[in-house]
């Protein structure tokens, strides 16, 4: 009895120790995904630091030329009233030929 659970606890130590090398295994692996993981994202925020000051230049821009459209069209006059008066000289004058 005694060396069949010598058998199975050496066995047992075994498997165990499979298992911590393969683990150890993988915790390398983790380690090195896991830096790599945070190198990328280091450069996705600096990227996107970038991308941040180019939008505040350009909503500066977009404001600045909205500002310099309403200017122009306060200056513009209204033609309707024209429209309507050489509408009404083609009815009364051109049309009786």
């Amino acid at each position: 009895m005694k060396k069949i659970w010598k058998i199975l606890l050496g066995i047992g130590a075994v498997i165990v120790g499979m298992m911590a090398m393969s683990s150890a295994n993988s915790k390398k692996k983790f380690k090195k995904n896991l830096k790599e993981n945070k190198k990328k994202v280091d450069e996705v925020k600096q990227k996107s630091a970038v991308v941040e000051k180019k939008k505040a230049v350009t909503k500066k821009k977009i404001k600045a030329s909205t500002a310099a459209i309403k200017k122009t069209k306060a200056k513009v006059k209204n033609t309707t009233s024209a429209k309507t008066t050489t509408k009404n000289f083609k009815k009364k004058y051109k049309s009786k030929k």
